[in-house]
């Protein structure tokens, strides 16, 4: 067996996303958050939640993550691929469903708003900050 840099044994973990979005005076922006570990700029994510749908579960990550609300798309924008790297565990690969959310609500505090920085960009921008090939496409793809 070839010895591999990272090695991950388990199944891709699905997830969802939400791109939190609305129009500006210069037009489309994509609000981004920094994860809790890296500090790298992502789309509010997380696992899929019993009793709720997709849609569902990347608006609840949204308004934890970023404190923001408004109508979710039913319907994922795409997909993209990362290697979620943990302190404590073994790295796994992630599969994450990405959905749009139209911003109607930006809440001044939110449950997470001491571990992770928001901003608004535009969407050329947000493409450039995120480092997963596959959601810089799906952020230019965007349209609103």
């Amino acid at each position: 067996m070839a010895n591999d840099a990272i090695r991950t044994e388990q199944a891709e973990r699905r997830q969802v996303a939400a791109l939190p979005w609305r129009r500006g005076p210069d037009g489309i922006e994509i609000m981004l958050v920094t994860s809790r570990e890296t500090r790298r700029w992502v789309t509010p994510k997380g696992g899929r939640m019993p009793g709720k749908t997709d849609p569902e579960a990347a608006a609840q990550e949204a308004l934890e993550e970023a404190g923001v609300e408004g109508e979710i798309g039913h319907h994922p924008l795409g997909t993209f691929r990362y290697l979620k790297v943990l302190k404590r565990r073994a790295p796994r690969w992630c599969v994450v469903a990405i959905y749009p959310l139209e911003v109607a609500v930006v809440h001044a505090e939110w449950k997470e708003q001491a571990e992770r920085d928001r901003l608004w960009m535009s969407v050329e921008q947000a493409a450039a900050c995120v480092t997963e090939v596959d959601l810089a496409e799906v952020i230019r793809a965007f349209r609103g």
